[in-house]
C-alpha cells in the first residue's frame, strides 16, 4: 500500500542527440514519483526538502521503459524519507537494468494553520526494517553534511596537489559559463503553487550540461548528483536564474556548479534575488570511439575560483566517505 509506481515508454521527445532518456527528465521523473508517494502517506501536499547522492549506473534508449517505485521509508515529525529504485527494460527482451537508487526528504506543506504530525511508517518486510534503520543514518548523515564541507575546507594542506602546481596546459573555466533564466508557469508547478523540485532540477541539469560541454567541446553525459538541499520555495510568477560553471575536473570526470535565484515581480526590479539551490552535478563525456575522454586541468586564479576548486576537491572527499 505504501508503494507508488510511475512507468514511461522513453519517446523522442525525452531524449538527448544520442537517443538516450535526457537526465533532466530522468530527474523529473524521480521526483514527481517520490513527491506523490510521500503525501500517500502524508495526506497532504509536500515538496521536496533535499537529496541524497543520485549516482547513474545505466541508460534508457527511445522506446526503452522506464519504471520507477517509491516508497516512504520513515516518517520524523513534519519531513520522511522516500527511496527511490529506478529501471530501465527492453520490451522486446524483457531484460531489466538497474538505472539508479535514490534518496529525497519531503517535508509536509498543510493548507492554512493546520498542523500536520506524520504518522510512523508501517513495517512490513525484513527489507522495511532495514531501510527504517538506515534511514536514521542518512538522516544524521544529512545534517553532518555541511560541518563535514567546512572542517575539510578548513584543512588547506589537504588540497595541495604538484601535478596540478606543475602543470602548464591548465585551462580557465571562463569560458564555461552559463547563465540561462526561466519564468516558472502552473504546468511547472503543483497544486498549491510552488515550482516541483523535479522541474528546478531539470533546468539545473540543462545549464550544467552545456557547462561541461563547453570545457571538453563534446556533449556530456550526467554520471552523479551530489548530496543537496532546498533553502527556500519559489512559486508561480518567479523568475529563476540559473548560474553554472566548471569548479574542478578529476581525470575522466568533471564537476560543475549551479546555483539558483528566484525573483518575484518586485525583486526582479530591485535586483533583490532569494538564494534557492545550489547543487554540484558530475558528467563525463565520450569520445568517437565511445571511451570516455580525460579533462584537461584547470586553473584557479582568483579568489572565486580557487573557493570552487578546493570546494570540488572537499566534495569528492566526503562522496568517496558515504
Amino acid at each position: 500500500m505504501g508503494d507508488v509506481q510511475m512507468c514511461h515508454t522513453v519517446n523522442p521527445w525525452h531524449s538527448n542527440h544520442r537517443g538516450e532518456l535526457s537526465a533532466g527528465q530522468l530527474l523529473t521523473w524521480i521526483d514527481t514519483t517520490a513527491c506523490l508517494a510521500a503525501e500517500r502517506h502524508a495526506g497532504v501536499a509536500c515538496v521536496t526538502a533535499s537529496v541524497d547522492d543520485i549516482q547513474i549506473e545505466e541508460t534508457a534508449m527511445i522506446g526503452q521503459q522506464i519504471c520507477i517505485r517509491a516508497k516512504v521509508n520513515r516518517a520524523f515529525n513534519t519531513s520522511m524519507e522516500v527511496g527511490i529504485n529506478v529501471v530501465v527494460e527492453d520490451p522486446l527482451t524483457s531484460s531489466q537494468k538497474h538505472v539508479c537508487t535514490a534518496f529525497s526528504t519531503y517535508v509536509v506543506k498543510p493548507l492554512g494553520a493546520k498542523k500536520v504530525n506524520l504518522k510512523p511508517v508501517r513495517l512490513q518486510s525484513a527489507q522495511d526494517h532495514l531501510e527504517y534503520s538506515l534511514a536514521a543514518e542518512r538522516r544524521r548523515i544529512r545534517l553532518y553534511h555541511e560541518d563535514a564541507y567546512s572542517n575539510l575546507m578548513e584543512d588547506g594542506g589537504a588540497f595541495y596537489d604538484a601535478d596540478w602546481e606543475n602543470d602548464n596546459n591548465k585551462i580557465s573555466t571562463d569560458c564555461t559559463r552559463v547563465e540561462s533564466i526561466e519564468l516558472v508557469l502552473p504546468p511547472h508547478a503543483n497544486h498549491q503553487g510552488n515550482t516541483f523540485g523535479g522541474q528546478i532540477m531539470a533546468w539545473m541539469e540543462t545549464v550544467a550540461n552545456i557547462s561541461a560541454s563547453r570545457l571538453c567541446h563534446t556533449h556530456a553525459i550526467l554520471k552523479s548528483v551530489d548530496m543537496f538541499k532546498f533553502r527556500g520555495p519559489s512559486t508561480v510568477g518567479d523568475r529563476l536564474m540559473f548560474r553554472a560553471i566548471v569548479n574542478n575536473t578529476f581525470q575522466k570526470r568533471v564537476e560543475v556548479g549551479v546555483r539558483v535565484e528566484a525573483y518575484n515581480c518586485e525583486e526582479w526590479t530591485e535586483g533583490k534575488p532569494r538564494h534557492i539551490n545550489s547543487a554540484f552535478l558530475i558528467y563525463q563525456a565520450l569520445d568517437e570511439n565511445n571511451g570516455y575522454i580525460i579533462f584537461p586541468r584547470v586553473k584557479a586564479s582568483t579568489k572565486d575560483s580557487m573557493r570552487r576548486f578546493v570546494g570540488a576537491i572537499a566534495r569528492r572527499k566526503i562522496r568517496v566517505a558515504r
